[in-house]
């Protein structure tokens, strides 16, 4: 099947179940994780891939996507045994703020409250 190339899609598990054409990045998640940095600040400009990065991550670590293995076989990081223990074993929280448009601190931090606020009625 031809894989196709999907734009401003920010789910990585929507990316793979639908086999639009991914190019692998899962070896941030080994790097991440063998850093073991205090802190991780990922920014970069607009449409770089920050979200569906961040989404790779919630489902490669989130205890909600525990064995589904199959989102990430025959990626860079299932080559690595240590980490394929780790996946779907932890409770995750995710939040994006991508959709936060605001002209003012004072509406920015309103629209980020309502985010957390709207997460929050999901689970």
């Amino acid at each position: 099947m031809k894989k196709e190339i999907a734009t401003g899609i920010q789910d990585f598990e929507s990316v793979i179940v639908d086999n639009r054409f991914y190019i692998d990045k899962t070896e941030l998640i080994s790097l991440w994780w063998k850093n073991a940095d205090e802190v991780t600040v990922i920014n970069r400009p607009r449409r770089f891939g920050k979200t569906l990065n961040m989404s790779m991550l919630n489902c490669f670590f989130s205890n909600k996507y525990e064995n589904r293995s199959d989102l990430f076989e025959g990626l860079s990081v299932w080559k690595d045994p240590e980490l394929q223990a780790e996946q779907g074993k932890w409770p995750m929280i995710s939040l994006s703020f991508a959709g936060v448009k605001a002209a003012t601190f004072s509406e920015a931090r309103y629209e980020c409250a309502s985010s957390v606020h709207d997460k929050q009625r999901e689970t």
